[in-house]
């Protein structure tokens, strides 16, 4: 009887030995990944938040596949964006999105429904700029997203609208996408019936219109 339970204290003994080997292992094994994890934070409006389309065909989704496949599979995605968001909403909950994740790289998507719902061009730009340097402040580098609204509200209007995102970009030296819906605002075919959100074959063009900036920022 002593001898079997001397062996079973002699089992679970070199099974713990195993089991802490096998853990020592599995540290240091997966340290040098999560060392070299980066995250690429999106903070949009439904532009981004696959509005309307099925998720998987989103163009957020999308880069999180082109990722993978052009041997980038360090970079994680985290999407942020919130249907109707505006820019004083992105202002507010970045500093907790940047404390929370971490990221190397941001892009700002917003704007556009600032511009929709008519708001002082100098309320959307100081809410820029709060991201950008935000953004900056916490070491990462921003991507500013361009916008531009339909000419029924003015062209003087449009015009400081559109505006914002180049001088903005200039100012602070960060990457810009010249005009998220290039190729796409203008294709009956690539826009859902509210003609504002691309359908999801128009989803594609959009991640085509962000990837030659980003793709720089990655490398």
């Amino acid at each position: 009887m002593f001898i079997y339970q001397g062996l079973r204290v002699f089992m679970h003994t070199v099974l713990l030995y195993i089991r802490s080997i096998v853990f020592l292992l599995v540290a240091f094994i997966a340290v040098p990944v999560l060392a070299g994890q980066k995250t690429l934070l999106v903070v949009g409006d439904s532009l981004s938040a696959a509005y309307g389309v099925p998720s998987e065909t989103a163009w957020v989704q999308l880069l999180r596949e082109r990722l993978q496949d052009n041997g980038l599979s360090n970079w994680r995605v985290v999407n942020a964006s919130i249907s109707g968001e505006t820019t004083d909403g992105g202002a507010r909950r970045l500093p907790d999105l940047l404390e929370k994740n971490n990221p190397s790289v941001v892009i700002i998507e917003l704007g556009g429904n600032d511009g929709l719902r008519g708001f002082p061009p100098g309320v959307i730009k100081s809410n820029l700029v709060s991201m950008v340097k935000n953004v900056q402040s916490s070491g990462a580098q921003a991507i500013l997203v361009g916008m531009q609204i339909p000419p029924n509200y003015g062209q003087r209007y449009t015009q400081m609208f559109a505006d914002i995102f180049p001088a903005l970009s200039d100012s602070y030296n960060t990457a810009l996408v010249p005009f998220f819906l290039d190729g796409i605002y203008d294709q009956e075919n690539l826009m859902q019936g509210d003609g504002i959100h691309p359908t999801a074959e128009g989803q594609p063009r959009l991640l085509e219109n962000v990837w030659p900036v980003l793709k720089p920022l990655l490398e």
